[in-house]
């Protein structure tokens, strides 16, 4: 996601196509992670490479291959390709041609709960797994995560905050933001889509706050047995809420949503000679939480009724945080039972699939 050598080509193709296309064809701009960027970068650098490509696939559809020597792709893997139509779940044909890219390329799609081949001879013999065990779609990470935390339902949203920040909601129809500042993919869910907004460096800040400007807690942890993060917040929990009007933008890496913009920067704003180190602590927590807001007040606007906020993440262990996130969200803030996130969706998924639940909605209530 942060490797941005395809910028030029994604522009290339935001004007080709033009941006009222992107979202009519594909419901999403033309971002560098995405895989259409990818494959134009290959053809106009690597074109000897470009020239043997026999099928396009994700990691987790080239091991499918390798274990049942079937070509597919899962609808919610596909949707982050920008070769799509996430309304239709199919590829688009409209895009590829744009593109000039070769259709036959791209692999059969299925839903993430749809039986996609069988355990090979070869396989079997090879891992010790029973030969035709089934082997079913999957998902992409954040939306095997909706279901190992239980988004399968509308109303429900998951913030994730970690490393970078996941403000994720199921929808049961197409929602596309006219700015797309979200993302629209479609839910591992069959039928049923997702609304998806990213703050690319949201617990990445608190952690660079404690690596440069927190060497003291880190050290005093280590003496007595404590997470440093326990330390600095317990430290900001005695700036007043607001900080007294410190502010801390968290783009250490440039910004996804709602900016879309790789070379946006991080700052303090407000600084004044009254304010000590558990003011900057408390800003930098608020900063990010307002950043995660940003998502979801676009998806509040986009007619989402928004009940409940399940949190996960290292922002989901604080008691503190936890209630920074639902005054600045505005909504009831939970936290789940499930620690595995993307590997259980993905387990339930595959339960779904092999008929031990009847749909992924009862999977998850189960």
């Amino acid at each position: 996601w942060c490797d941005t050598r395809t910028t030029e080509q994604c522009r290339w193709i935001t004007e080709t196509v033009g941006e009222q296309k992107l979202a009519q064809w594909v419901s999403n701009p033309a971002l560098e992670g995405f895989t259409a960027p990818k494959l134009i970068w290959v053809r106009d650098n690597e074109p000897d490479v470009y020239d043997r490509i026999h099928r396009v696939m994700l990691p987790k559809d080239y091991i499918r291959f390798r274990l049942t020597g079937e070509y597919a792709m899962d609808v919610s893997d596909a949707a982050g390709t920008l070769l799509f139509d996430v309304q239709n779940r199919r590829w688009s044909s409209e895009i590829i041609d744009a593109l000039s890219l070769p259709s036959e390329v791209m692999p059969p799609v299925f839903e993430s709960i749809d039986v996609c081949g069988v355990i090979s001879a070869k396989v079997a013999s090879a891992t010790g797994l029973k030969p035709g065990t089934p082997v079913v779609g999957g998902g992409a990470d954040n939306t095997c995560g909706a279901v190992g935390t239980g988004i399968v339902e509308p109303g429900r949203v998951l913030a994730s905050l970690g490393t970078s920040g996941v403000v994720f909601a199921h929808t049961d129809d197409v929602k596309v933001d006219p700015e797309m500042r979200v993302h629209t993919f479609c839910h591992s869910v069959p039928g049923k889509w997702c609304l998806m907004g990213v703050t690319l460096f949201a617990g990445g800040s608190f952690q660079w706050f404690r690596d440069n400007l927190g060497q003291l807690e880190s050290g005093t942890a280590e003496l007595v047995g404590l997470d440093p993060y326990e330390l600095l917040t317990m430290e900001a929990d005695r700036a007043p809420t607001g900080s007294e009007g410190l502010i801390f933008l968290p783009y250490l890496m440039g910004e996804r949503t709602p900016h879309k913009d790789a070379n946006a920067k991080g700052a303090f704003v407000g600084l004044t000679g009254r304010h000590g180190r558990g003011h900057m602590i408390r800003a930098v927590m608020e900063g990010i939480t307002f950043a995660m807001r940003d998502s979801i007040d676009i998806m509040r606007g986009l007619g989402l009724e928004l009940s409940q906020i399940r949190a996960t993440g290292g922002g989901a262990k604080s008691n503190m945080w936890r209630q920074i996130q639902a005054d600045v969200y505005g909504a009831e803030v939970v936290t789940i039972n499930a620690e595995e996130g993307p590997a259980f969706g993905a387990a339930l998924l595959a339960a779904v699939g092999t008929g031990l639940f009847s749909d992924v909605g009862s999977a998850c209530d189960e």
